[in-house]
C-alpha cells in the first residue's frame, strides 16, 4: 500500500480486511466565527485522546492522527508566493508524493496534465512545511513518510466569476480520483483532501506529534470555525499515512461489519451510476471503492460520491446509516417513505460505528442503528459545541455548560454554522423527508416481488440425446444409478460402491499378511 508499512496479502492476512476503532473529537463555533483558538482546543482534545490511539513496538510510530479544518484562507494568502483568488474560489489540499526527486517530478507533471484535461488551472505548488525531527516520529513512520506538497487549483471564470465552494469541489473531484491511480510513466499519489471548503492534515503520527509535525497548525493565522480530530487505533491491522483519519468528509470510530457486501454492491451498481453534477464520463472515476482501503476509507468514498452528486451531507449520511425504521411504529409516514425509498437505492452500512462528519459549514455526528459506540456533546455559554467519543476530551468548567447530551442510535446531531444553530434531529429528518415526494414515488415505481407473475414450472418434453448427455458430462451410471431411481421414487438414490478386489487367497499377486484375515 502507498506510504505505509502494510505488507501484501499473504496467508491469513489481507489488507482488504482492515478496520479501525478509534477516538474522535470536534470543536465547533455555532455562529461560524473562525479562530485559531478553535484549532488549539481541537489539538488539545486530540492529545487528550492519545490513549484511544495506538502504536507498535516503536512508541514514536503511531497508527495515525489528523485534523480537518475549514480552509484557513488568511494563512495561505500569507505563505504562498503566487496570487490566489478570493477565499472559496480555489481548491487546495496536501499531496503525498514520492520522496525520490525524479518520481516526484513525474508525479507532479502528471497531476498538472490531468488538471488541464479536466479544464482546471494549476495556480501553484507550495512545499508544505513539516518538522519530523521536532515531532520525534519513529523510524518506521519516517521510513515510509511521503514528501508532502500543497496543490492550489481553480476553475476558469464563467461570466467573470470563478466557480467556488461545492461547485468547485465537483470539478476537482475527478482530478483527485484520477491522480490517485498510477499512470503509465508516473507513480500514484494521495490527497488527504482537495477541496475549496476544507483541508485535512494527517499522517502516521501519534496524537501528540500532529501539531509538532505540521507547523501550519501552530500558526496563529490558521483559523477555522470547525475542527474535527481523530486518533487511530487500527484494529489487528497495520498503520499507514494514507489510512490515517479524518478522511475527506468523515472521521470514523468503530467498524463496518457489512463492508464486504457494501463494496460488492457498489461495484455491481457502477455501470448504472449517472449524475449530471459531475462532468464527463463517470467510468474514469471507477472503482468508487479503492482497492486496499480500510472500511472507514470506503465509507468516506461512497459518502463523498453521494454528496457531490447532489445530496446534502446530512442527506447522504442518512442514506448510508439509517435508523432501525422498518418495525418502528412511531415513525411518521413521510419519514418512513424517505427511508423506504433510499433502502431500495443503497443498503445500510452497519457498524458498530460513530461517524462525525463536516463539509466546512455543517458539523454532524451519528450512531448507526446498533448504537454500540459512544458519542457525547456539550454546548457552552460562548456558543460553542464540543463533541467527543468520551467525556473529558476538553476541560470545561461546569458553569460554562448550558446543554449536553449523547448520541442515540439512528439519530443525528447537527450544527449548521451558516444558520448559527443546532438543528434538532427530528426537524432535520422531517425536512429531508419533505424535500421530495418519496411516498408517491414508491406508490408509482415500486414493484413487490409478490406481485410478479409466477413462472410456468411444468416440465417440458424430454429432448435429451446421447450427444447432449456426453456434452454435459452425464454417464450411463449417472442415468441408471442416480437419475432413474430419483425420477421413479422421488427420493434420494441408495447404493453402494461394492468391492471387486479378489480375496487374498485367490489373488495371483503377493499380498500382505493382514489381507488374509480381512472380513469381506
Amino acid at each position: 500500500m502507498l506510504y505505509s508499512s502494510i505488507p501484501d496479502a499473504r496467508g491469513l492476512y489481507d489488507p482488504a480486511l482492515e478496520s479501525d476503532s478509534c477516538g474522535v473529537a470536534a470543536i465547533v463555533d455555532i455562529q461560524g466565527r473562525a479562530g485559531h483558538d478553535v484549532v488549539v482546543d481541537a489539538i488539545r482534545a486530540l492529545q487528550n485522546l492519545a490513549h484511544r490511539g495506538a502504536c507498535g513496538r516503536e512508541p514514536a510510530t503511531g497508527d495515525g492522527a489528523g485534523i480537518t479544518l475549514a480552509v484557513p484562507a488568511a494563512l495561505f494568502d500569507a505563505v504562498t508566493d503566487f496570487p490566489l483568488p478570493p477565499p472559496g474560489r480555489y481548491a487546495t489540499g496536501l499531496c503525498f508524493l514520492p520522496r525520490d526527486p525524479d518520481d516526484r517530478a513525474r508525479a507532479r507533471r502528471r497531476i498538472e496534465d490531468l488538471a488541464v484535461a479536466e479544464h482546471l488551472e494549476v495556480l501553484g505548488w507550495r512545499p508544505t512545511p513539516v518538522e519530523p525531527e521536532r515531532a520525534g516520529i519513529g523510524v518506521t513512520a519516517d521510513g515510509c513518510r511521503p514528501h508532502i506538497d500543497q496543490l492550489f487549483v481553480a476553475a476558469p471564470a464563467v461570466a467573470g466569476v470563478r466557480p467556488g465552494g461545492l461547485d468547485l469541489d465537483r470539478l476537482v473531484y475527478p482530478l483527485r480520483r484520477r491522480a490517485e491511480r498510477p499512470g503509465p510513466d508516473a507513480p500514484a499519489v494521495y490527497f488527504p483532501s482537495l477541496s475549496a471548503r476544507t483541508i485535512v492534515y494527517k499522517g502516521m503520527l501519534t496524537a501528540e506529534q500532529l501539531a509538532r509535525f505540521y507547523p501550519d497548525l501552530r500558526d496563529p493565522r490558521c483559523a477555522s470555525a470547525i475542527a474535527l480530530v481523530h486518533s487511530r487505533y487500527s484494529t489487528n491491522t497495520f498503520p499507514s499515512w494514507t489510512l490515517a483519519q479524518p478522511f475527506r468528509y468523515s472521521a470514523h470510530n468503530g467498524e463496518i461489519n457489512t463492508i464486504r457486501g457494501n463494496r460488492n454492491r457498489m461495484r455491481a451498481r457502477e455501470p448504472a451510476l449517472r449524475t449530471p453534477r459531475v462532468a464527463g464520463d463517470l467510468t474514469r472515476l471507477f472503482p468508487i471503492c479503492s482497492p486496499g482501503g480500510s472500511d472507514s476509507a470506503t465509507l468516506d468514498e461512497v459518502l463523498e460520491l453521494l454528496h457531490l452528486s447532489g445530496r446534502s451531507l446530512p442527506h447522504a449520511v442518512s442514506m448510508m446509516i439509517p435508523p432501525a425504521w422498518e418495525n418502528d411504529p412511531t415513525i411518521d409516514a413521510r419519514r418512513r417513505g424517505f427511508h423506504e425509498f433510499h433502502a431500495a437505492l443503497l443498503e445500510a452500512w452497519d457498524g458498530p460505528a460513530c461517524l462525525p462528519f463536516t463539509d466546512g459549514r455543517v458539523f454532524g455526528a451519528v450512531l448507526d442503528r446498533n448504537g454500540l459506540r459512544p458519542g457525547r456533546w456539550w454546548r457552552t455559554l460562548d456558543d460553542r459545541v464540543v463533541f467527543g467519543s468520551e467525556s473529558g476530551v476538553l476541560d470545561l468548567p461546569p458553569d460554562q455548560i448550558v446543554e449536553k447530551g449523547r448520541l442515540e442510535p439512528g439519530r443525528m446531531f447537527l450544527v449548521d454554522t451558516g444558520a448559527g444553530r443546532v438543528v434538532p434531529s427530528d426537524e432535520l429528518l422531517a425536512g429531508l423527508a419533505r424535500t421530495h415526494p418519496y411516498r408517491h414515488w414508491l406508490r408509482v415505481g415500486q414493484v413487490a416481488l409478490a406481485d410478479l407473475p409466477r413462472p410456468d414450472t411444468r416440465p417440458g418434453p424430454c429432448t435429451a440425446t446421447p450427444q447432449a448427455h456426453r456434452l454435459f458430462g452425464y454417464t450411463r451410471e449417472d442415468l441408471d444409478v442416480l437419475l432413474a431411481p430419483m425420477a421413479g421414487t422421488g427420493r434420494e438414490p441408495l447404493g453402494s460402491m461394492g468391492n471387486d478386489t479378489p480375496p487374498a487367497v485367490l489373488s495371483p499377486r503377493p499380498r500382505l499378511l493382514y489381507d488374509y484375515v480381512t472380513e469381506m
